[in-house]
């Protein structure tokens, strides 16, 4: 596995003690600067496979077995020690809940500190540049006032540029986005999605973007790869799998969308990439479609006609 030249490669199972076998023959790879969708209804493993990724399965009760070759190394052969300098290094996580991921006592210039001397030492103007370099990247104010505030004083969607802009304040090969726009209203979704194309075209950054949000995946993924009862059940290009499904579960998936195939066809040409075939869609074309074209001419589906 280690001599194919991919990021990441993972072949892997789970157990938990009331749930062996919960995902079984998990296989998948990554390329460097490919954004990889991974989709899945509630409780079919998605979260599970970024903790296994990250070695922290212990924590939840579960067991992994198997390979996560990652640049060449397989982490499951690892020791603690490594893995700590790799975690917000190497691999950033971003997770769905930023206000119960934030430490409420500390303020926001303080975790991202933190965050940067966890894996780099200098002096306080480095520190300082580092600092303001990551809130700029978000599209967060620099300013003293804002980076003295606690998380209770910022907005949901701030809250989760703090948590992408510690995750990638140090470059890492991978980021591991699980659902992290779950919380957000439509608007701050946009914006976040665009934030993460824009962080895996300028930074090359891998992106494994975890959701259940067909649109969003659409909007920003290179490829998607569908899990179901412990199992991926297909995988490859987005604009394939979406417009083509093969196994029944991803039909049945994707009946619970029946505008995308419209707003597919109404999204601008997909641009090419030199590493691999092409980029499917990026955030700025993601459109929310209007109540009409999702509804049948209805303003909701809980208002019926008169009459």
């Amino acid at each position: 596995m280690s001599n194919s030249g991919n990021l990441l490669e993972v072949n892997l199972r789970v157990d938990y003690p009331n749930n062996p076998m919960a995902l079984r023959n998990i296989a998948f790879s990554m390329q460097r600067g490919e954004v990889l969708g991974l989709v899945g209804e509630s409780g079919s493993g998605k979260s599970t496979i970024a903790l296994a990724l990250l070695r922290l399965l212990r924590w939840k009760g579960g067991r992994a077995t198997g390979q996560i070759v990652f640049e060449g190394k397989d982490l499951m052969m690892t020791s603690e020690n490594e893995m700590e300098g790799l975690r917000g290094s190497a691999i950033g996580l971003v997770l769905q809940s930023p206000m119960a991921s934030l430490n409420p006592a500390l303020r926001i210039e303080r975790q991202l500190a933190e965050a940067w001397l966890t894996h780099a030492r200098g002096t306080r103007s480095e520190l300082d540049d580092a600092v303001n370099r990551a809130l700029q990247r978000v599209g967060l104010p620099c300013e003293t006032e804002f980076r003295q505030r606690y998380p209770s004083q910022i907005s949901v969607g701030q809250a989760q540029r703090v948590l992408i802009a510690m995750a990638a304040m140090h470059s890492p090969a991978l980021l591991i986005a699980d659902e992290p726009t779950s919380a957000l209203d439509a608007m701050t979704q946009v914006e976040i999605l665009s934030m993460l194309s824009t962080l895996n075209r300028e930074m090359d950054t891998a992106v494994l973007y975890i959701s259940h949000d067909l649109q969003s995946v659409a909007s920003i993924c290179h490829r998607i790869a569908i899990l179901h009862g412990g199992v991926i059940v297909e995988c490859g290009r987005t604009e394939v799998v979406l417009r083509r499904p093969r196994h029944p579960y991803t039909i049945e998936l994707l009946a619970c969308a029946p505008w995308l195939p419209w707003w597919l066809d109404e999204r601008p040409p997909s641009k090419k990439r030199s590493d691999y075939d092409a980029v499917i869609a990026v955030s700025e074309a993601y459109v929310q479609p209007t109540p009409e074209q999702l509804y049948g001419g209805l303003k909701s589906p809980y208002q019926p006609p008169m009459g």
